[in-house]
């Protein structure tokens, strides 16, 4: 990122139905904190939630800011700098702050979905009871840039699957028969939304744990649950980046390839 030494921006994924942008940075420690604190700057300056609509639930300008660890053993790394940017920006911003995933404090806050339930507009009157008091920061939403969600977790891949229909019924109906809550795939979130094209709505996935159900899996179960609704798969998408032993599966499946390893990838042998 432009002025911010040690960290890089990989990555910028937005549209206008979802009306947010997702950015992908890697960097270490304070750099990384720096970062993400010019990142809140900028978007408490720029949105205003009170004016602000999209498909997809939000709770704040900055919505959420998960620290992900490139190898497992580091995610006592994350866990401990997801606390310290809760805390400068609840402090520099006064901005509520919530602890998710593998740096939540309270077992009822762990999962993202339940901060985000009653999104920015439920924030004032869930803030009142002693169990939605955040982490950091005051007891009430920022007026304009609402709240945060701040966490650690393990790597996961945001996958849609976009269906040819303008029933956005059908995409919540696929996405409760997929997802894990309900009883469908093991590792899988999933809602149903529309999109800018009036005719396509979309099952929005987060596979959390790609290698106990691979993503072609889930492509399929949203097939069968398609075939049964009488509907088409336009497309699926993958939003922001990805690691190549998550496709990996998909394509030795698809290519019926025999004894396909990752050592086999050109740029996964190349010095770094």
């Amino acid at each position: 990122m432009t002025g911010c030494p040690g960290v890089h921006l990989l990555d910028t994924s937005s549209d206008t139905a979802h009306n947010r942008t997702v950015f992908t940075l890697v960097g270490e420690g304070s750099a990384l904190k720096n970062a993400l604190l010019a990142l809140f700057a900028v978007a408490v300056d720029a949105i205003d939630l009170r004016s602000h609509t999209g498909v997809h639930p939000r709770i704040g300008a900055v919505d959420v800011v998960p620290l992900v660890p490139l190898t497992p053993a580091d995610m006592p790394v994350c866990v401990a700098l997801a606390t310290e940017v809760a805390a400068a920006v609840a402090e520099r911003f006064d901005i509520p702050v919530y602890l998710y995933e593998d740096a939540a404090r309270v077992p009822e806050r762990r999962r993202l979905e339940t901060i985000r339930h009653e999104g920015f507009e439920g924030l004032t009157n869930r803030m009142q009871t002693e169990i939605w008091r955040p982490d950091f920061g005051p007891a009430h939403p920022h007026p304009s840039a609402g709240a945060s969600a701040v966490g650690a977790r393990p790597m996961l891949v945001a996958y849609n699957v976009n269906l040819d229909t303008g029933d956005v019924a059908i995409a919540r109906r696929i996405a409760r028969a997929v997802r894990a809550s309900d009883g469908g795939l093991p590792a899988v979130k999933a809602i149903g939304v529309r999109t800018a094209q009036p005719h396509v709505v979309q099952v929005s996935i987060n596979l959390v744990d790609y290698e106990r159900t691979p993503l072609d899996r889930v492509y399929e179960a949203v097939q069968r649950e398609a075939d049964r609704c009488g509907v088409v798969i336009r497309s699926s998408e993958i939003v922001g980046l990805v690691p190549a032993a998550a496709l990996l599966p998909a394509a030795t499946r698809q290519l019926q390839l025999e004894g396909f390893t990752m050592d086999q990838i050109l740029t996964c042998r190349l010095p770094r």
